[in-house]
């Protein structure tokens, strides 16, 4: 099972059973849509999207047969997850990046081991033994990502690799 991480449940909103989801989930149009299901916290307990709208920088859901704060306050603090599984989008998620083999000018220089988030943009951790380097993940970085072949090219600039 491949699960996709959309967020965290940071708040309830009124006394309707609306939760405030803080989230940077790239295919929120696919996939915050009535009827799919969500699956919330280490249990992974599946709910069914009611009701979506975006206020702030908030995402704002409620959830069929939960209608009221008391029903959902026990998800405040909780990650949010979908199954990859029943998403239907084109394209690749952030997760899938996780584990391929890096490339500079056609030299292996690592795995990417995480992604770790920043105000600006993402940044791709790549571990090669005791080397880490960091490297943006925007276009100008980012030449190409090939998921059947399990790598992606990157671009350097001078300094940018841990060359130690």
């Amino acid at each position: 099972m491949n699960w996709i991480y959309i967020g965290e449940i940071v708040n309830t909103h009124g006394l309707k059973g609306e939760v405030r989801l803080l989230s940077d989930f790239e295919y929120k149009k696919e996939a915050f849509l009535l009827g799919n299901k969500v699956y919330i916290g280490k249990n992974k307990e599946e709910v069914t999207i009611k009701t979506y709208r975006v206020h702030k920088e908030y995402d704002m859901f409620t959830f069929e047969n939960l209608n009221t704060i008391d029903d959902v306050i026990i998800y405040k603090g909780e990650k949010a997850y979908m199954k990859k599984e029943e998403l239907h989008v084109d394209g690749y998620y952030k997760e899938d990046i996780v584990g391929l083999s890096a490339f500079y000018q056609d030299k292996n220089i690592g795995t990417v081991t995480s992604i770790m988030k920043s105000k600006a943009h993402d940044i791709l951790v790549i571990t090669d033994g005791e080397k880490r380097n960091l490297i943006p993940y925007i276009p100008e970085f980012i030449l190409k990502i090939d998921l059947e072949k399990k790598i992606i090219n990157i671009n350097v600039v001078e300094g940018l690799l841990n060359e130690n």
